[in-house]
């Protein structure tokens, strides 16, 4: 089984905020499947479990808040025996420009909170990941603006990256080489 997790915050209120952008790329898969996630308190996630490619699929949404992603993570993967290297986590990137697309195999948490209470949490920093960018604002604290919400244009520009992040969660699903698909999205502009 693969588990493709979006990192985010639970609530309407922060629905479309840039700290959400994990959940914003699990929502459309889940759109375009017709499918819909559901609260799972033994992993205190949402979660779908879908048959894509032949393969069976986690997609999930930890309700833990962000900072405490890994909690989520570190269930369902014992839960379901899924190994390492079947995880992709989806997260947002303060240093990347608005809709840039980054991802890597490996990595430490770069100051983002989920992703360093992921690695605690499954002990390692070997499991692939995709950042996007959502730019930062130096003259406003960095909570106050990954929890502000998406202006229009960002939206706009976000709307390709959430869609390539589809392609890339479909090519790691058919398990076709991550170094490959890295090729493709990093290089792209």
């Amino acid at each position: 089984m693969k588990l493709v997790v979006g990192l985010g915050n639970p609530g309407l209120k922060y629905q479309k905020t840039r700290h959400n952008i994990g959940f914003m790329v699990i929502d459309e898969v889940l759109r375009v499947t017709g499918e819909q996630a559901k609260f799972d308190s033994k992993f205190n996630a949402e979660v779908a479990i879908l048959n894509m490619n032949g393969k069976k699929v986690c997609f999930a949404k930890p309700s833990t808040f962000m900072n405490l992603s890994g909690e989520a993570i570190s269930k369902i993967m014992k839960y379901y025996d899924i190994a390492i290297e079947d995880l992709l986590v989806i997260v947002d990137d303060v240093n990347l420009d608005t809709g840039k697309l980054r991802l890597r195999e490996t990595g430490g948490h770069g100051g983002h909170n989920g992703l360093r209470n992921i690695i605690g949490l499954i002990h390692t920093e070997d499991f692939k990941r995709v950042r996007i960018g959502i730019d930062n604002n130096p003259v406003m604290p960095l909570d106050q603006y990954v929890l502000g919400q998406f202006t229009q244009d960002q939206l706009s520009i976000l709307h390709k990256a959430i869609l390539q992040s589809t392609e890339i969660i479909d090519l790691f699903i058919k398990d076709v080489s991550y170094k490959d698909i890295m090729t493709k999205y990093n290089t792209q502009t």
